[in-house]
């Protein structure tokens, strides 16, 4: 075996939300005398800046960009292989449903093997979509390994038709230095209540229901605001939509910010309302930060959240049951205080990216000794 591993992270960004995140914070862990962990991003014509390059390069790691003519440009399989053979990668490892595709293919091409790490699957409604989504699936089944974030995800990917001896369950780590260097910013006691969520705006994350909920806290409570903070397809529709409430002109769409950790820690509660999920890192980042926490009692979720020790869940669609928990947590500190001492301490315990990190190295590792 090599003395170092050289593996590809492999990523077609839409913005810099969890599985960028993820990304960042895996290479940021791993060790460097062991694995040399390069990114690979694709970009397509009028495509901003990536804020995950950006970030990626303040480790000194390498990056790589694979142009695109078209969202659906077929080209970059080879250009893949190309990058692949030229910087001697050892192992391709994918995340999302565009790389999945891509990156399996040029893997398989390029004789190395694939690890696809989903990070949640969409619900969508769109049919090209959908379609879409599909294919990313059925890509999976072709990689050497599918590692997903969450026991749910595990399941849901043996039910896709994964052969169980192609899937390994690695729980999902993150690194929460970013949050512990954050200093929270003083609130004096008699300001609004700050209600916040950040994530993607799609579909899968519900935040229509957060408006509603909202809406309803609000004529109860005027002393209280909504931030929401990320960006998506839904976006558009979520602003109009929140215009046509009596409390509008106290929902802020903020949109992707850098200080977003800043504004984490100014809320009096986080809210999720999402109706699919892996196992959410804004949801992990929030408990960090000692921030209440509210949402839909579903799968992965449930692995960061234990109703009333960690935080409070509602069933999923029950919109008056989890109106009444926000109420509780804005406004019982010494119960919401408590839960949220738990949650942090959980998340520290559990979810180290130090742990996910060796845990990856090992199959890296032993991917890398059943190829030679």
């Amino acid at each position: 075996m090599t003395k170092t591993i050289n593996v590809l992270q492999f990523i077609c960004p839409t913005g810099f939300y969890g599985a960028e995140r993820w990304v960042l914070a895996l290479s940021k862990h791993l060790d460097t005398e062991i694995v040399r962990s390069d990114l690979a991003v694709t970009m397509e014509p009028a495509q901003k800046p990536l804020e995950l390059v950006k970030e990626y390069q303040k480790l000194n790691l390498p990056c790589h960009t694979i142009n695109m003519k078209s969202k659906f440009d077929l080209s970059a399989v080879d250009k893949m292989v190309e990058l692949i053979k030229r910087e001697n990668i050892h192992i391709v490892h994918t995340h999302g449903y565009k790389s999945d595709i891509i990156g399996v293919w040029a893997a398989k091409k390029a004789g190395v093997p694939c690890v696809v790490t989903p990070h949640g699957f969409e619900n969508a409604k769109d049919f090209k979509l959908r379609t879409f989504i599909w294919l990313g699936c059925q890509a999976m089944k072709y990689a050497t390994k599918v590692v997903p974030l969450s026991q749910q995800l595990l399941d849901d990917v043996l039910s896709m038709g994964v052969a169980k001896s192609k899937s390994l369950y690695i729980q999902n780590g993150v690194d929460l230095s970013e949050v512990e260097a954050t200093i929270a910013p003083n609130r004096d006691s008699s300001e609004e209540k700050r209600i916040g969520f950040v994530g993607q705006m799609i579909s899968r994350k519900n935040i229509f229901d957060i408006l509603d909920i909202f809406e309803q806290l609000h004529k109860k409570h005027p002393k209280t605001k909504l931030v929401l903070l990320g960006d998506g397809d839904a976006r558009p529709e979520l602003e109009n939509y929140s215009k046509t409430l009596s409390s509008h002109s106290k929902i802020e769409f903020l949109g992707f910010r850098d200080d977003r950790l800043l504004l984490l820690k100014s809320f009096d509660l986080f809210v999720m309302t999402s109706t699919l999920e892996g196992i959410p890192r804004c949801l992990m980042e929030a408990t960090a930060a000692g921030i209440p926490v509210a949402a839909y009692n579903i799968p992965g979720i449930d692995q960061l959240i234990e109703h009333q020790k960690t935080g409070l869940l509602a069933p999923l669609g029950e919109k008056q049951t989890l109106q009444n928990y926000w109420e509780e947590l804005l406004f019982n500190q010494e119960y919401a205080g408590e839960l949220s001492a738990n949650a942090k301490k959980y998340v520290y315990e559990h979810y180290s990216a130090n742990r996910m990190a060796k845990e990856y190295t090992e199959l890296f590792e032993d991917l890398v000794k059943e190829n030679s």
